[in-house]
């Protein structure tokens, strides 16, 4: 069984986005017991928003111009401060991405769980999408490859064109992936000056 160690949250910076209501006292209250420095901010967040730790936002009253970021994109932990379960109030919470959420009226406790699912769940999805983005890279520079592969390979077989590429790597002392740009690069631009060249004579 893999143990998720507790982050000490002493010092964090928390927004709260939401009307002057008693669930920003609630909520305020919570926070700076665990020891949260707290701010909050109504209607929209302002830039420095973007250096917090976390974000509580009214999912009841919100709308996507209250956010220096867009729907989805935000660069900390969200979490939903939901009172109405209209669907389409939830669904606009969802296209937000919130980490985790907190039902209002909210009480005396609830706040710290709140807090801890959601730098999990936050720190999760980034992780997948640094992966997704890798994973993204490397099949894009296995096409480069395939790519200078067939352009070296024209009067000889592919296993002397990637010998070919893999040499000219070493000759120029960078990656085969970088060489493989550079041979994509070298072949597109020669492309282009023939098609120039037709043009003129058309």
């Amino acid at each position: 069984m893999t143990r998720t160690r507790i982050p000490n949250l002493g010092g964090a910076k928390a927004f709260i986005l939401h009307r002057p209501h008693p669930t920003v006292q609630a909520i305020t209250r919570q926070l700076s017991a665990i020891g949260l420095i707290t701010l909050d901010c109504w209607p929209e967040l302002p830039p420095e928003a973007l250096a917090a730790d976390f974000v509580f936002f009214d999912a009841d009253l919100g709308f996507d111009e209250q956010f220096p970021w867009k729907p989805g994109e935000a660069p900390m932990p969200l979490v939903a401060l939901i009172g109405s379960e209209a669907p389409g109030r939830i669904e606009w919470a969802l296209s937000h991405k919130a980490d985790a959420q907190l039902l209002k009226p909210v009480g005396n406790a609830g706040v710290y769980s709140a807090l801890l699912i959601a730098r999990q769940s936050f720190e999760a999805r980034k992780h997948l999408a640094g992966e997704i983005a890798s994973l993204r890279q490397r099949v894009a520079e296995r096409q480069t490859i395939v790519r200078a592969v067939a352009a070296l390979s024209k009067g000889t077989d592919d296993e002397r064109a990637y010998a070919q590429l893999r040499s000219l790597a070493m000759s120029w002392q960078i990656s085969v992936e970088d060489a493989a740009r550079r041979i994509v690069a070298m072949t597109d631009e020669t492309d282009e000056e023939g098609g120039d060249d037709q043009s003129h004579r058309a």
